[in-house]
């Protein structure tokens, strides 16, 4: 009994304290991730932008004007040199055998939550680069291997136990999400929900922590605004119905999705094809980039239109064929980069898409709600994470709050649908079968709960 209260018998809190349990150690090294992971980011952001400056002119707007104003010759010598950096990258990292050369999800579920700080931020640059010359992928995976790289190594040299480190490594890459997209909650949940698969109060603390150091670090460097600017969107009896119609449709291409996610992974160049390929892959996208120049870059500009309904009905259903086989032929040619935003931009087209369908039926919702509404059910759905997928709607917008309930019966809808047909989501579908092989067991002390020791244990 502590200063004379009961324990308590709230199952999210354990009897032998939350703080106590953890330690100085273990907190001075929280504060410190989310620094490293603040300026990780901010340095990431920066890098991408100079990037995007030296290959398309790209100061302000979007970036799909910038390309647009350059020549067919330009798209395709910009895709072309893209693709042979990132094959040459990967070959490069692959020689020196750097550890911590893999994504996030493999690091975390089979290889004992171990990355070394030069490969990951070496993986973590060549996407930045790769993306900024027009790689449609997302640039969170760079500030999230920062995080978790430095995570890992710093857990280690401190001699924390395994599950500890892993809890580190979580908060680590959620840290980095939360800094470059300015989330500080939806990037604690990232770490809880879809990399631990848990929310306690044990662990959240230290995610939330971990995250609003970051954010508050990043600020330093990176504007605090939303993501996306919308409109305060209302709730109707239009928009509800269509919710609860939407969201296993939403589900099932999110499912579809996953799929094609796991097959493009497969599919990853092995030997000399892995410098050919991604030349050859992204220059075909450059010569489509000349009609569509909206499927380069990792589907910021698509999620930006759509949420407030600037695309055609036209250009919804033609991108939303592209932009997901854009994204998955770089996944596949080997190149690196993340999921997250690709996958919103997919969610976004298809809702947009339905809604305009609805309207036509039963008319009165604006087009931007239905496209934030199917882009959050996607999200939810292909990465496994209800919770994550809405908190991380409302920080992304700062205005959507409207949209609370659709969305839930959205997300709800999604989430159900995609568990029912077993699909895993879009992290572990990118684990071949190879990395799976590499690690049969998981270390024995990852089988304890993950909960705070004793204080008197406490490192």
């Amino acid at each position: 009994m502590a200063l004379g209260l009961p324990i308590s018998h709230q199952p999210n809190v354990p009897g032998r304290g939350i703080v106590a349990g953890y330690g100085p150690r273990f907190w001075g090294l929280v504060v410190a991730i989310g620094v490293a992971s603040g300026v990780a980011a901010g340095a990431f952001v920066q890098l991408l932008d100079l990037v995007e400056r030296v290959a398309w002119s790209h100061d302000a707007g979007r970036l799909a004007d910038a390309v647009r104003a350059t020549s067919p010759i330009h798209h395709v010598a910009v895709l072309a040199l893209g693709g042979l950096l990132a094959g040459a990258g990967i070959v490069a990292l692959a020689h020196r055998a750097r550890p911590g050369a893999v994504e996030i999800s493999e690091s975390l579920w089979l290889r004992s939550a171990r990355l070394t700080i030069p490969g990951s931020l070496a993986r973590g640059t060549l996407s930045v680069v790769t993306i900024g010359l027009g790689s449609s992928l997302g640039r969170e995976a760079a500030p999230q291997l920062a995080g978790a790289a430095v995570a890992s190594r710093a857990a280690d040299r401190v001699g924390l136990p395994a599950w500890q480190r892993r809890l580190l490594v979580a908060c680590g890459a959620g840290a980095g999400m939360a800094a470059v997209y300015d989330v500080p909650l939806g990037g604690a949940l990232f770490a809880l929900e879809v990399l631990l698969g848990t929310i306690t109060l044990p662990l959240v603390l230290p995610a939330l922590a971990t995250a609003l150091v970051a954010t508050a670090t990043a600020w330093l460097i990176l504007p605090d605004r939303p993501t996306y600017a919308v409109p305060s969107y209302g709730t109707s009896a239009s928009l509800l119905t269509w919710a609860l119609v939407a969201g296993p449709v939403a589900g099932l291409a999110a499912v579809l999705w996953v799929r094609i996610v796991a097959r493009a992974a497969a599919l990853r160049p092995q030997g000399r094809g892995r410098v050919a390929v991604p030349a050859a892959v992204f220059a075909a996208l450059g010569a489509v980039a000349i009609t569509y120049p909206q499927i380069l870059g990792n589907g910021r500009d698509i999620v930006a239109l759509g949420t407030v309904g600037g695309l055609s009905v036209g250009l919804l259903a033609v991108l939303l064929v592209l932009k997901p086989l854009a994204t998955a032929a770089c996944l596949g040619s080997g190149a690196p980069g993340g999921l997250f935003t690709p996958t919103l931009a997919f969610g976004v087209l298809l809702g947009g898409l339905l809604g305009h369908a609805w309207t036509a039926v039963w008319p009165g919702a604006p087009a931007g709600a239905f496209a934030l509404v199917g882009g959050a059910a996607v999200l939810a759905a292909a990465m496994q994470a209800p919770l994550t997928a809405v908190v991380l709607m409302l920080e992304l917008t700062r205005n959507a709050d409207g949209l609370i309930v659709p969305m839930l019966l959205a997300v709800t809808a999604a989430t159900v649908v995609a568990r029912l047909l077993q699909a895993p989501s879009i992290y572990a579908a990118r684990l071949t079968d190879t990395a799976a092989e590499r690690q049969c067991t998981v270390e024995a002390e990852w089988d304890r709960p993950p909960v705070p020791e004793p204080a008197g244990a406490a490192r």
